[in-house]
């Protein structure tokens, strides 16, 4: 369980953001194909999700495929899709009827026809509840930034603040991420939220996502509250 202090000074950890990295070392290791890891880390992401907002995160953000994922074996992401798509059908459906409401980071452009419709239906049947989850899906922090500027400029403007880029982002209407974990040992963001990091604090686990327990959350929530979060003061 995650004990959120109170007091002065502290801000409560409000949104937790997750690189899941690591199925494919997690299968390998197992003398399996890479799309199993895949399958075993898609049930990672849903417990994960929903302790997270059993213990009053209000919104929770997943790296599930990024813009340089199409480099990938295709058989990879094919199953990578067909997962995506049966979560769609099933977990996420579930979800969004416990008051979870789900936005897809990312350009659907790419992504068939039949993806592209479950995901904004899901989006629209949710978009009243409660805690947010958020699935990054063909998402690159830097693309985001580019379609940003040019929803902008198209839509007239000349010069661009802070809070108008923030408002044309996938993330609109919603806080920074206070913590970003990122599983299987590596030390990187990876094109991940490039805007919306700049004040996150980093936390970097071994722990292969598949393997990734509740207990690693408050593990990570505890090394986030014993931090000390200036955003440039002293």
């Amino acid at each position: 369980m995650i004990n959120h202090p109170t007091g002065d000074g502290v801000k409560p950890l409000s949104h937790i953001a997750f690189i899941m990295d690591g199925n494919g070392r997690w299968a390998k290791k197992r003398g399996m194909p890479r799309e199993y890891g895949h399958t075993i880390g898609a049930g990672t992401f849903r417990k994960i999700a929903e302790y997270c907002f059993r213990q009053n995160i209000g919104t929770v953000t997943v790296y599930a495929f990024s813009t340089e994922n199409w480099k990938r074996p295709k058989q990879e992401v094919d199953s990578i899709m067909r997962i995506l798509d049966s979560y769609i059908k099933l977990g996420m459906a579930e979800m969004a009827k416990d008051n979870v409401r789900i936005r897809f980071l990312g350009d659907k452009s790419p992504l068939s026809d039949s993806l592209r419709r479950e995901m904004l239906e899901l989006e629209e049947k949710s978009a009243a509840n409660k805690y947010a989850l958020n699935i990054a899906v063909n998402y690159g922090g830097r693309a985001e930034l580019v379609n940003a500027v040019n929803r902008l400029v198209s839509s007239g403007e000349k010069e661009l603040n802070e809070d108008m880029i923030s408002s044309a982002l996938y993330t609109a209407g919603q806080p920074d991420p206070d913590l970003i974990v990122r599983t299987g040992g590596e030390m990187r963001l990876s094109n991940f939220l490039t805007w919306q990091s700049v004040y996150s604090e980093l936390y970097f686990t071994d722990v292969l996502w598949p393997d990734l327990t509740e207990r690693d959350i408050d593990l990570a929530a505890e090394n986030y509250y014993n931090r000390q979060r200036r955003f440039g003061g002293v």
